[in-house]
């Protein structure tokens, strides 16, 4: 399927929004920079849920410039998330950014939150970028305080998105998908699989979202330059057109 199949970005009559989201965990732009914005631009997203942004030297600077050269903002996130990033389009008005980390468990990476709130005309939404353990058991406890974050955010609808680390089948995505709506699950469109872009075998990437947010196709958008998804990064990106409602409806 083409990515002109999934509804471009609009507001319509009664003030909801549909928005175009993207997660993709990018590996610190230790790849082709240039073919990663490239495969960005073409996904044309108002929300970009980024993992593994860099987090070292000069990292905002680096944020700034993958964010310019896909025509999008920072949002927030980043080394202050451990990771997570969130970028938009000048469409989205910010509220409120929040940068969150994780307890820490000695021996590995610390983890975080990348969120936001934000509003499309009259339709006001919770961001959260998220990347969760390698390690079972602190993944599932990182599913929780994800599940936590969303009853927290003090938003109508929220929107999650990242690299779970698990698949469907799992124990931890599936405790998130008890709460939340699965973006494939729901409406699923173009491809499954999000590792690797040579061997595409498994989903451990996806875009949840509350209840009340439509999802009008998500997955991987496969039909972009082969030579620039296997050298953007090491994960295919996910990409759904969704419908928020405005405020004061459901």
């Amino acid at each position: 399927m083409a990515i002109t199949d999934l509804p471009n970005s609009r507001t319509e009559e009664d003030g909801s929004a549909v928005v175009r989201v993207l997660s993709y965990n990018v590996r610190s732009l230790r790849d082709d920079e240039d073919a990663l914005a490239r495969v960005i631009r073409a996904c044309a997203p108002d929300l970009v849920f980024v993992q593994e942004a860099p987090r070292f030297f000069r990292w905002r600077k680096h944020a700034a410039r993958l964010a310019a050269k896909s025509e999008l903002l920072v949002l927030s996130g980043g080394a202050t998330a451990a990771g997570p990033l969130l970028m938009c389009s000048l469409r989205a008005t910010v509220e409120r950014t929040e940068d969150i980390l994780l307890p820490l468990t000695p021996g590995l990476h610390r983890r975080g939150f990348a969120t936001a709130v934000v509003r499309f005309a009259r339709a006001r939404v919770g961001l959260i970028s998220c990347h969760l353990s390698l390690r079972e058991d602190e993944r599932y406890a990182q599913a929780g305080m994800l599940l936590d974050r969303v009853a927290a955010m003090d938003a109508p609808h929220t929107i999650v998105a990242g690299d779970l680390n698990e698949r469907p089948d799992g124990r931890s995505f599936t405790r998130l998908t008890k709460e939340l709506q699965d973006g494939w699950a729901v409406s699923p469109w173009g491809g499954e699989y999000t590792s690797t872009p040579t061997d595409p075998h498994q989903r451990i990437d996806a875009i949840l979202a509350t209840p009340g947010v439509e999802f009008l196709g998500c997955g991987v958008p496969t039909e972009l330059p082969e030579a620039d998804l296997k050298a953007a990064t090491d994960h295919l990106p996910v990409l759904a057109a969704v419908r928020i409602p405005a405020a004061g409806t459901s």
